[in-house]
């Protein structure tokens, strides 16, 4: 496998995984009793397309005609992704700032993640939440996430995105709805990253309070899938990409994107990401979309996680290349990020961004985590330094852009 993938990530094997790995596996195509199946195709389409993809074909002139269309077709995207459009990295960052006004004007929407579980019953290697990692685990009661929830409405922040550890036995589709019914009192735009759902339970999840929900596909590799995905639910590859089209037939408002940046090759990743949203969009045209560009970070108990090849000049070709791609997409920057790569990317193309975060388990309210992070992250300011921040490089920080009535 090492010899013969390009895009093997050294930092993210140790010789426990290689060992499970030799083991003889589920088949990640094969669908686990209880997850549903919906007649769709778009899986396929963006199959064909991601193997398809052969980025050294463009030529600056193919990238200097996406410039030039006033709508991009998947082409040009594909283009706009390639190694010919970095020397033009300049031109493509003012033509994404240029959509990224038309559509958003000076506005950055904020957000806090609240994790109110980090147990799991999948091996993914790269993942600190991971069932075969030795971390402290924690699942938080009704009073403990009220008093998390309580914490964070008093910095100021309306939208809150409540996350879990992928464990349907510890923190069960009951336990979201209940924290999402909790959410709702202290928060006007609630938002879900959690194992991915069936229709019905999503749309009880919508009827809880919940109106956005996004999924990390993590990458479009299917072979590179199997190897990261040892063990559990989440190694159902078709099930994970199919979840944020079963949450619109759920009733929900909008859905999230997202390839993490690192675990294969990253412009195909990039490309398929994009597709999919697209393909969806077109299929649901009242559906709002929403990509997010998250780099590997280092995890408690292994340091060394990078994501080799993806710098920063990478991810500002994929976050300007989605922003041309679909302008009226809203795009989040991680907390993986530092402060400086993150305040730049809004000015340039990115509009939504998180503040105040933890991804430990109650550390809003206390002082002390009651259970480990999920990933290490870079950018630790408050809402108000963030706030502040923006406010002096002429951004205009947005609490909340929805009125429920």
């Amino acid at each position: 496998m090492k010899n013969e993938d390009k895009f093997f990530n050294n930092s993210i094997y140790d010789e426990q995984a290689a060992a499970f790995s030799e083991k003889q596996l589920t088949d990640l195509m094969q669908y686990q009793e209880g997850m549903e199946i919906i007649d769709s195709d778009i899986f396929d389409k963006v199959q064909t397309a991601r193997a398809a993809y052969d980025y050294n074909k463009y030529t600056e002139a193919d990238v200097r005609a996406a410039l030039a269309h006033s709508e991009r077709t998947p082409e040009d995207f594909a283009a706009l992704l390639s190694p010919a459009a970095l020397p033009l990295l300049e031109e493509i960052a003012h033509a994404a700032q240029v959509e990224r006004q038309r559509y958003f004007g000076n506005n950055v929407t904020f957000f806090t993640p609240l994790y109110i579980a980090n147990y799991c019953e999948n091996y993914c290697i790269y993942c600190g939440f991971n069932s075969h990692n030795k971390i402290q685990r924690a699942c938080l009661s009704s009073e403990q996430i009220a008093a998390e929830m309580q914490a964070i409405a008093a910095t100021g922040q309306q939208e809150i995105l409540i996350l879990t550890g992928e464990s349907r036995k510890m923190s069960d589709v009951h336990y979201i709805g209940e924290a999402c019914k909790q959410a709702r009192q202290y928060f006007k735009v609630v938002d879900v990253e959690i194992y991915p759902l069936n229709s019905d339970e999503y749309a009880y999840l919508h009827e809880c309070g919940v109106d956005y929900v996004t999924v990390f596909q993590e990458t479009y590799n299917k072979d590179k899938y199997a190897q990261l995905h040892l063990a559990g639910h989440k190694r159902v590859f078709p099930y994970r990409f199919y979840a944020q089209e079963r949450a619109l037939r759920g009733k929900m408002r909008g859905v999230g994107f997202a390839a993490l940046l690192g675990l294969d090759d990253f412009r195909r990743d990039a490309l398929a990401t994009g597709l999919h949203a697209y393909l969806l969009q077109k299929k649901y045209p009242h559906a709002e979309i929403a990509f997010s560009c998250p780099r590997l970070r280092p995890i408690i108990n292994n340091d060394k996680i990078k994501p080799m090849d993806v710098h920063e000049r990478q991810l500002l070709q994929v976050v300007c290349a989605y922003r041309l791609f679909m302008p009226f997409a809203s795009i989040t920057v991680s907390s993986r990020e530092c402060a400086r790569v993150r305040d730049n990317l809004m000015l340039i193309a990115a509009n939504k961004i998180s503040a105040g975060v933890n991804t430990g388990i109650g550390a809003h309210s206390k002082k002390q985590e009651l259970g480990d992070e999920q990933f290490e992250i870079d950018d630790s300011r408050s809402l108000q330094e963030i706030y502040d921040a923006l406010l002096k490089i002429g951004l205009q920080p947005v609490m909340s852009e929805y009125i429920y009535v």
